[in-house]
């Protein structure tokens, strides 16, 4: 569907990102860059778009947040990052909206339990309690990022100096991307004891945060179906102990139920 090359200039030193896109997108991803910059959003810059639908974009600067998170001091104000998802541009409302990832946990609880039979019953009274709790929520029109995670975000001095992936932004609701936030920081796999003690002292500090922005309960639900869609992912990558893994990812979406659920 598309390809990203990395081009490294020796002299002088930059990083560049060549992406090739298919003809039908190409509009609409150079479009939704071109929205962000213009509005002020620290999206990738655009150096060249060409005829046959390549992307030129300079390397964004600072750290990805995914790096970030594991070195000495906040990698960033949690209200910044409220902050700065509350700056994209209105116009990004009247793009194509993309269906949350909360729109599919039916879809990924059914592959986890076809991986482990076990986790059906479990995964199914989770799917139940998500869909019928976010059922009284309507469809957002607020301007959102719509896949928020660490590795979107590059941070410098304790500042957000860039946020990737744009392509996907549109209409939608802040706890979706919040709660997107919130699934992949808890189900980061492969950390040694302090990087785990590092991670859960963040979420204590910015839930709370991200609390006083969206309702408690919607952003609850919306990030246990981000870490059951994700734990689809220890099985595909075929990883030694992809079975604990996947029951650890399964346990930690029921606990984000059972805060807000009876």
């Amino acid at each position: 569907r598309r390809a990203v090359v990395r081009v490294d200039i020796a002299g002088p030193a930059e990083t560049l990102y060549v992406k090739v896109l298919r003809p039908r997108i190409f509009a609409d991803v150079l479009r939704r860059h071109t929205l962000l910059r213009e509005g002020g959003i620290p999206a990738p810059e655009v150096l060249l778009a060409t005829d046959d639908q390549l992307l030129v974009t300079r390397e964004l600067p600072g750290t990805p947040l995914a790096h970030a998170l594991f070195e000495e001091g906040e990698p960033c104000r949690p209200e910044e990052i409220v902050e700065l998802l509350d700056a994209m541009p209105s116009a990004v409302s009247r793009l194509e909206r993309r269906p949350p990832w909360a729109d599919a946990v039916g879809h990924y609880a059914r592959m986890v339990s076809a991986t482990l039979p076990e986790l059906d019953g479990e995964l199914s009274r989770l799917t139940e309690q998500i869909v019928t709790g976010l059922a009284a929520y309507p469809e957002g029109t607020e301007p959102t990022h719509g896949d928020l995670h660490e590795g979107q975000l590059s941070v410098a001095g304790g500042r957000i100096v860039g946020m990737l992936d744009v392509d996907t932004i549109g209409p939608g609701r802040r706890a979706d991307d919040l709660a997107c936030l919130i699934g992949h920081l808890a189900t980061i796999q492969r950390m040694n004891p302090r990087q785990e003690a590092r991670v859960r002292e963040l979420l204590v500090r910015w839930v709370p945060v991200f609390d006083k922005r969206v309702d408690p309960v919607e952003l609850r639900l919306r990030a246990a179906a981000v870490v059951i869609s994700l734990a689809t992912g220890p099985y595909r990558g075929q990883e030694t102990d992809w079975r604990q893994q996947t029951v650890a990812m399964v346990r930690s979406a029921g606990a984000l139920v059972r805060q807000v659920v009876a």
